[in-house]
Protein backbone atom coordinates (compact mmCIF):
# COMPACT_ATOMS: atom_id res chain seq x y z
CA UNK A 1 0.00 0.00 0.00
CA UNK A 2 1.38 3.31 -1.42
CA UNK A 3 0.94 6.47 0.49
CA UNK A 4 2.65 9.98 1.37
CA UNK A 5 4.55 8.50 4.00
CA UNK A 6 5.66 4.92 2.74
CA UNK A 7 7.32 7.16 -0.36
CA UNK A 8 8.77 9.70 1.80
CA UNK A 9 10.69 6.97 3.72
CA UNK A 10 10.80 3.69 1.78
CA UNK A 11 9.07 1.74 3.68
CA UNK A 12 6.61 -1.36 2.43
CA UNK A 13 3.34 -0.28 4.55
CA UNK A 14 2.06 2.74 6.19
CA UNK A 15 2.32 1.62 9.73
CA UNK A 16 4.93 3.19 12.17
CA UNK A 17 6.16 1.41 15.67
CA UNK A 18 6.40 4.64 17.93
CA UNK A 19 9.92 4.83 19.90
CA UNK A 20 9.37 3.74 22.99
CA UNK A 21 11.47 3.89 25.76
CA UNK A 22 13.25 0.28 26.98
CA UNK A 23 11.10 -1.35 24.51
CA UNK A 24 11.91 -0.29 20.95
CA UNK A 25 15.78 -1.45 20.94
CA UNK A 26 17.51 -3.62 18.48
CA UNK A 27 15.52 -6.54 18.35
CA UNK A 28 11.72 -5.18 17.98
CA UNK A 29 12.88 -2.39 15.68
CA UNK A 30 14.67 -4.82 13.13
CA UNK A 31 11.46 -7.11 13.43
CA UNK A 32 9.34 -4.29 12.47
CA UNK A 33 11.75 -3.55 9.37
CA UNK A 34 11.92 -6.39 8.20
CA UNK A 35 8.17 -6.56 8.34
CA UNK A 36 7.55 -3.55 5.95
CA UNK A 37 6.67 -1.31 8.31
CA UNK A 38 9.17 1.52 10.42
CA UNK A 39 10.87 0.74 13.13
CA UNK A 40 11.48 3.82 15.46
CA UNK A 41 14.57 3.06 17.93
CA UNK A 42 14.45 5.08 21.29
CA UNK A 43 17.48 6.67 22.15
CA UNK A 44 16.67 8.97 25.50
CA UNK A 45 17.82 5.87 27.82
CA UNK A 46 20.55 5.08 26.00
CA UNK A 47 24.26 6.73 26.32
CA UNK A 48 25.81 8.10 22.88
CA UNK A 49 27.90 5.09 22.69
CA UNK A 50 24.83 2.51 23.60
CA UNK A 51 23.26 4.91 20.72
CA UNK A 52 25.51 4.10 18.13
CA UNK A 53 26.04 0.31 19.07
CA UNK A 54 21.89 -0.04 18.99
CA UNK A 55 21.78 1.40 15.52
CA UNK A 56 24.50 -0.88 14.15
CA UNK A 57 22.91 -3.74 15.63
CA UNK A 58 19.35 -2.72 13.77
CA UNK A 59 21.47 -2.35 10.59
CA UNK A 60 23.37 -5.94 11.56
CA UNK A 61 19.95 -7.36 11.50
CA UNK A 62 17.94 -5.73 8.79
CA UNK A 63 18.58 -3.68 5.25
CA UNK A 64 15.42 -1.65 5.46
CA UNK A 65 15.04 1.68 6.41
CA UNK A 66 14.70 2.36 10.47
CA UNK A 67 14.02 5.42 12.76
CA UNK A 68 15.86 7.10 16.01
CA UNK A 69 13.57 8.94 18.82
CA UNK A 70 15.25 12.12 20.01
CA UNK A 71 14.62 14.18 23.24
CA UNK A 72 14.79 17.51 21.50
CA UNK A 73 15.77 19.29 24.67
CA UNK A 74 18.64 16.57 25.48
CA UNK A 75 21.42 18.56 25.85
CA UNK A 76 23.84 16.29 24.06
CA UNK A 77 20.87 16.14 21.45
CA UNK A 78 23.58 17.90 18.85
CA UNK A 79 26.04 14.34 19.39
CA UNK A 80 22.57 11.98 18.58
CA UNK A 81 21.87 13.93 15.31
CA UNK A 82 25.79 13.57 14.70
CA UNK A 83 25.81 9.81 15.50
CA UNK A 84 22.37 9.24 13.18
CA UNK A 85 23.61 11.03 10.19
CA UNK A 86 27.17 9.32 10.62
CA UNK A 87 25.52 6.40 10.88
CA UNK A 88 23.03 6.34 8.00
CA UNK A 89 19.95 6.56 9.85
CA UNK A 90 16.70 7.35 7.41
CA UNK A 91 14.56 8.85 10.13
CA UNK A 92 14.88 11.77 13.23
CA UNK A 93 11.79 11.20 15.40
CA UNK A 94 10.87 13.80 18.10
CA UNK A 95 8.92 13.65 21.58
CA UNK A 96 9.39 17.35 21.15
CA UNK A 97 10.17 19.73 18.88
CA UNK A 98 12.77 19.82 17.44
CA UNK A 99 14.57 23.32 16.84
CA UNK A 100 14.74 24.70 13.48
CA UNK A 101 18.08 24.45 13.31
CA UNK A 102 18.24 21.13 14.33
CA UNK A 103 15.42 20.42 11.78
CA UNK A 104 17.93 21.89 8.72
CA UNK A 105 20.91 19.92 9.65
CA UNK A 106 18.98 16.97 9.48
CA UNK A 107 17.51 17.70 6.63
CA UNK A 108 20.54 18.74 4.77
CA UNK A 109 21.90 15.39 5.51
CA UNK A 110 19.45 13.62 3.78
CA UNK A 111 17.64 12.45 7.07
CA UNK A 112 13.27 12.80 7.11
CA UNK A 113 12.23 14.65 10.16
CA UNK A 114 8.77 13.99 11.98
CA UNK A 115 8.39 15.31 15.09
CA UNK A 116 5.68 14.26 17.23
CA UNK A 117 2.58 17.01 18.36
CA UNK A 118 -0.45 16.49 20.80
CA UNK A 119 -2.15 19.97 19.09
CA UNK A 120 -3.19 21.81 15.94
CA UNK A 121 -0.85 24.73 17.07
CA UNK A 122 2.75 22.46 17.02
CA UNK A 123 2.21 20.88 13.96
CA UNK A 124 1.52 23.92 11.91
CA UNK A 125 5.29 25.19 13.94
CA UNK A 126 7.39 22.69 13.28
CA UNK A 127 6.04 22.72 9.43
CA UNK A 128 6.81 25.96 8.84
CA UNK A 129 10.26 25.06 10.24
CA UNK A 130 10.79 22.14 7.41
CA UNK A 131 9.71 19.01 9.15
CA UNK A 132 8.73 15.85 6.10
CA UNK A 133 5.75 14.98 8.06
CA UNK A 134 4.63 14.90 11.44
CA UNK A 135 3.37 12.16 13.97
CA UNK A 136 0.20 13.55 15.70
CA UNK A 137 -0.88 11.53 19.13
CA UNK A 138 -4.58 11.77 20.65
CA UNK A 139 -5.27 11.70 23.89
CA UNK A 140 -6.10 8.02 23.73
CA UNK A 141 -2.38 7.10 23.24
CA UNK A 142 0.05 6.22 25.74
CA UNK A 143 2.67 7.90 27.59
CA UNK A 144 2.46 11.86 27.66
CA UNK A 145 -0.43 12.71 26.55
CA UNK A 146 -2.85 15.47 25.88
CA UNK A 147 -7.01 15.76 26.11
CA UNK A 148 -8.24 15.83 22.46
CA UNK A 149 -9.08 12.28 20.91
CA UNK A 150 -7.30 11.45 17.68
CA UNK A 151 -10.72 11.63 15.56
CA UNK A 152 -10.92 15.14 16.52
CA UNK A 153 -7.45 16.36 16.61
CA UNK A 154 -6.71 14.32 13.74
CA UNK A 155 -8.59 15.90 10.89
CA UNK A 156 -7.32 19.51 12.20
CA UNK A 157 -4.04 18.89 11.91
CA UNK A 158 -4.37 17.08 8.60
CA UNK A 159 -6.32 20.47 7.38
CA UNK A 160 -3.82 22.57 9.05
CA UNK A 161 -0.64 21.41 7.38
CA UNK A 162 1.18 20.51 3.67
CA UNK A 163 3.29 17.41 4.86
CA UNK A 164 1.97 14.24 5.59
CA UNK A 165 0.57 13.00 8.53
CA UNK A 166 1.20 9.82 10.92
CA UNK A 167 -2.22 9.54 13.00
CA UNK A 168 -1.47 8.07 16.76
CA UNK A 169 -3.42 7.29 19.63
CA UNK A 170 -5.91 4.57 19.59
CA UNK A 171 -4.86 1.84 16.49
CA UNK A 172 -4.17 -1.83 16.53
CA UNK A 173 -5.87 -2.92 13.63
CA UNK A 174 -6.96 -2.92 10.01
CA UNK A 175 -10.02 -1.17 10.30
CA UNK A 176 -7.89 1.51 12.72
CA UNK A 177 -5.28 2.08 9.19
CA UNK A 178 -8.43 2.50 6.71
CA UNK A 179 -10.05 5.27 9.51
CA UNK A 180 -6.81 7.18 9.46
CA UNK A 181 -6.55 7.45 5.67
CA UNK A 182 -10.08 8.23 5.69
CA UNK A 183 -9.76 11.12 7.62
CA UNK A 184 -6.45 12.54 5.20
CA UNK A 185 -3.46 10.51 7.90
CA UNK A 186 -0.82 9.08 5.44
CA UNK A 187 -0.25 6.15 7.89
CA UNK A 188 -0.76 5.02 11.45
CA UNK A 189 1.37 4.76 14.63
CA UNK A 190 1.11 2.31 17.31
CA UNK A 191 2.81 2.16 20.72
CA UNK A 192 1.59 -0.62 22.68
CA UNK A 193 -0.03 -2.99 19.98
CA UNK A 194 4.05 -3.52 19.27
CA UNK A 195 4.84 -3.36 23.00
CA UNK A 196 2.48 -6.66 23.03
CA UNK A 197 4.65 -8.69 20.37
CA UNK A 198 6.79 -11.85 20.60
CA UNK A 199 9.48 -9.44 19.17
CA UNK A 200 9.03 -7.09 22.29
CA UNK A 201 11.25 -7.64 25.05
CA UNK A 202 9.55 -6.13 27.21
CA UNK A 203 9.44 -9.23 30.20
CA UNK A 204 6.52 -11.98 30.01
CA UNK A 205 4.83 -11.11 33.48
CA UNK A 206 4.46 -7.66 32.63
CA UNK A 207 3.28 -8.38 29.46
CA UNK A 208 0.57 -10.35 31.19
CA UNK A 209 -0.70 -7.35 32.72
CA UNK A 210 -1.28 -5.83 29.84
CA UNK A 211 -3.45 -8.58 28.46
CA UNK A 212 -5.19 -9.16 30.95
CA UNK A 213 -6.19 -5.19 31.34
CA UNK A 214 -10.10 -4.04 30.70
CA UNK A 215 -9.81 -0.24 28.87
CA UNK A 216 -10.86 0.64 32.28
CA UNK A 217 -7.26 -0.53 34.00
CA UNK A 218 -6.01 2.29 31.88
CA UNK A 219 -6.03 5.68 33.10
CA UNK A 220 -4.60 8.87 32.84
CA UNK A 221 -2.80 10.41 35.99
CA UNK A 222 -0.60 13.77 37.29
CA UNK A 223 0.56 12.09 40.19
CA UNK A 224 3.21 10.66 38.84
CA UNK A 225 5.55 13.81 37.38
CA UNK A 226 2.65 16.42 37.20
CA UNK A 227 1.85 16.06 34.20
CA UNK A 228 -1.28 14.02 32.21
CA UNK A 229 0.61 10.55 31.77
CA UNK A 230 -1.68 7.42 30.51
CA UNK A 231 -0.69 4.21 31.87
CA UNK A 232 -2.23 1.00 33.78
CA UNK A 233 -3.81 1.31 37.40
CA UNK A 234 -1.49 -0.33 39.58
CA UNK A 235 -0.71 -0.31 43.14
CA UNK A 236 1.98 2.74 42.38
CA UNK A 237 -0.83 4.79 40.74
CA UNK A 238 -2.98 4.57 43.95
CA UNK A 239 -0.49 4.90 46.31
CA UNK A 240 0.92 8.05 44.75
CA UNK A 241 -3.24 9.48 44.09
CA UNK A 242 -4.04 8.72 47.77
CA UNK A 243 -1.03 10.17 49.25
CA UNK A 244 -1.03 13.54 50.91
CA UNK A 245 1.80 15.61 50.14
CA UNK A 246 3.90 14.36 53.50
CA UNK A 247 3.42 11.17 52.25
CA UNK A 248 3.82 11.23 49.01
CA UNK A 249 7.13 13.02 49.16
CA UNK A 250 8.32 10.61 51.80
CA UNK A 251 6.98 7.91 49.46
CA UNK A 252 9.07 9.58 46.45
CA UNK A 253 11.94 9.72 48.42
CA UNK A 254 12.27 6.40 49.54
CA UNK A 255 11.66 5.54 45.57
CA UNK A 256 14.16 7.70 44.10
CA UNK A 257 16.46 5.72 46.53
CA UNK A 258 16.18 2.74 45.12
CA UNK A 259 15.97 4.05 41.63
CA UNK A 260 18.86 5.94 42.53
CA UNK A 261 21.18 2.68 42.67
CA UNK A 262 19.73 1.50 39.68
CA UNK A 263 20.51 4.40 37.68
CA UNK A 264 23.59 5.40 38.59
CA UNK A 265 23.01 8.97 39.31
CA UNK A 266 23.70 11.63 42.45
CA UNK A 267 21.15 13.31 44.41
CA UNK A 268 21.66 16.66 42.46
CA UNK A 269 21.93 15.16 39.25
CA UNK A 270 18.33 13.37 40.14
CA UNK A 271 16.71 16.59 41.30
CA UNK A 272 18.39 18.84 37.99
CA UNK A 273 16.85 16.31 35.75
CA UNK A 274 13.76 16.80 37.77
CA UNK A 275 13.94 20.50 37.42
CA UNK A 276 14.15 20.59 33.47
CA UNK A 277 11.41 18.34 33.09
CA UNK A 278 9.14 20.38 35.06
CA UNK A 279 8.68 22.92 31.71
CA UNK A 280 6.87 25.96 33.83
CA UNK A 281 4.78 23.02 35.66
CA UNK A 282 4.14 23.26 39.32
CA UNK A 283 5.19 20.87 40.57
CA UNK A 284 5.81 19.34 44.12
CA UNK A 285 9.25 18.14 45.29
CA UNK A 286 7.95 14.74 45.27
CA UNK A 287 6.74 15.13 41.57
CA UNK A 288 10.13 16.15 40.76
CA UNK A 289 11.77 13.36 42.04
CA UNK A 290 9.42 11.30 40.67
CA UNK A 291 9.80 13.08 37.28
CA UNK A 292 13.38 12.81 37.34
CA UNK A 293 13.39 8.83 37.91
CA UNK A 294 10.37 8.67 35.15
CA UNK A 295 12.98 6.87 33.00
CA UNK A 296 13.99 4.28 35.78
CA UNK A 297 10.21 3.67 36.81
CA UNK A 298 9.70 2.47 32.96
CA UNK A 299 12.65 0.19 33.30
CA UNK A 300 11.68 -1.34 36.51
CA UNK A 301 8.50 -2.86 35.04
CA UNK A 302 10.04 -2.93 30.94
CA UNK A 303 13.06 -4.35 31.69
CA UNK A 304 13.30 -5.21 34.96
CA UNK A 305 10.24 -7.12 35.32
CA UNK A 306 8.56 -5.22 38.29
CA UNK A 307 4.90 -4.46 38.48
CA UNK A 308 5.17 -3.36 42.18
CA UNK A 309 7.86 -0.39 41.49
CA UNK A 310 7.34 0.53 38.01
CA UNK A 311 5.59 2.67 35.75
CA UNK A 312 3.44 0.88 32.67
CA UNK A 313 3.00 3.12 30.07
CA UNK A 314 -0.34 2.21 28.13
CA UNK A 315 -2.66 3.67 25.18
CA UNK A 316 -6.16 2.48 26.06
CA UNK A 317 -5.86 -0.35 23.07
CA UNK A 318 -4.53 -2.42 25.22
CA UNK A 319 -7.72 -2.99 26.91
CA UNK A 320 -9.11 -4.45 23.34
CA UNK A 321 -5.47 -6.85 23.24
CA UNK A 322 -5.17 -10.68 23.45
CA UNK A 323 -2.73 -11.83 21.78
CA UNK A 324 1.41 -11.45 20.94
CA UNK A 325 2.06 -12.00 17.35
CA UNK A 326 4.97 -11.61 16.24
CA UNK A 327 5.87 -8.22 14.18
CA UNK A 328 5.18 -9.96 10.97
CA UNK A 329 2.43 -11.91 11.93
CA UNK A 330 1.11 -8.39 12.84
CA UNK A 331 1.74 -6.06 10.21
CA UNK A 332 0.54 -9.30 7.52
CA UNK A 333 -2.77 -9.40 9.76
CA UNK A 334 -2.86 -5.22 9.90
CA UNK A 335 -2.91 -4.81 5.97
CA UNK A 336 -5.09 -7.81 5.26
CA UNK A 337 -7.91 -6.31 7.63
CA UNK A 338 -7.38 -3.02 6.12
CA UNK A 339 -7.49 -4.29 2.27
CA UNK A 340 -10.59 -6.34 3.76
CA UNK A 341 -12.22 -3.23 5.34
CA UNK A 342 -11.93 -1.43 1.75
CA UNK A 343 -13.54 -3.88 -0.28
CA UNK A 344 -16.43 -4.29 2.07
CA UNK A 345 -16.43 -0.19 1.87
CA UNK A 346 -16.70 -0.88 -2.00
CA UNK A 347 -13.49 1.93 -1.87
CA UNK A 348 -10.63 2.53 -4.14
CA UNK A 349 -8.05 4.35 -2.16
CA UNK A 350 -6.06 7.34 -3.64
CA UNK A 351 -2.96 7.40 -1.40
CA UNK A 352 -1.47 10.26 -2.57
CA UNK A 353 -3.49 12.36 -0.85
CA UNK A 354 -4.77 9.61 2.28
CA UNK A 355 -8.03 10.27 1.07
CA UNK A 356 -11.20 7.23 -0.25
CA UNK A 357 -13.31 8.00 -3.38
CA UNK A 358 -16.09 5.83 -3.39
CA UNK A 359 -16.16 3.32 -6.99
Amino acid sequence: METALTRLVGVRYPIVQTGMGWVAGPRLVSATANAGALGILASATMTLDQLREAVREVRSRTDAPFGVNLRADAADAGERVRIMIEEGVRVASFALAPSAGLIAELKEAGVVVIPSVGARRHAEKVAAWGADAVLVQGGEGGGHTGEVATTVLLPQVVDAVDIPVVAAGGFFDGRGLVAALAYGAAGIAMGTRFLLTSDSTVPDAVKARYLAATVKDVTVTTAVDGLPHRMLRTDLVDSLEGAGRTRSLTSAVRRAAGLRRLSGLTWPAMIRDGLTLKHGKELSWSQVLLAANTPMLLRASMVEGRTDLAVMASGQVAGVIEDLPSCAELVERVMREARHVLRLLGAQGDWTTGRISST
